[in-house]
């Protein structure tokens, strides 16, 4: 990646870090009888499954689109494809258990490796 490539994606990186500690803070708000790690575990995984694969698969569009746009359609377009991509992945047998874990680290590197193209 060229560095200014690799600086953008350091401080986008340090937003969204702290947009999960602003999710984090109003999650254990609203659920607030709720244990501590639960909120944690719920708030890592929307962002794992969801947040982080959209973000990678819309860096691609870094000079087209402003960060918060990429961010909002990323968090779509990542929920789309991980529901596609689980579903047929799926009808192939690679059992449900596989796909937390599977799923978004394909999409981020998918992401990571269009840019690297361009």
């Amino acid at each position: 990646m060229k560095k200014e490539t690799f600086d953008l994606l350091k401080n986008e990186l340090l937003i969204i870090g702290l947009i999960f500690v602003v999710t984090f803070i109003a999650f254990k708000i609203i659920f607030l009888t709720e244990n501590f790690f639960v909120v944690l575990r719920t708030v890592l995984a929307i962002f794992w499954l969801l947040v982080l694969p959209g973000y990678f698969i819309m860096f691609y569009w870094k000079e087209q689109l402003k960060f918060f746009e990429r961010l909002i359609i990323g968090v779509a377009v990542g929920t789309a494809i991980i529901g596609l991509t689980s579903y047929y992945i799926g009808l192939l047998g690679l059992h449900i258990k596989y796909h937390t874990v599977l799923l978004p680290i394909g999409l981020i590197l998918v992401g990571i490796l269009s840019n690297r193209k361009r």
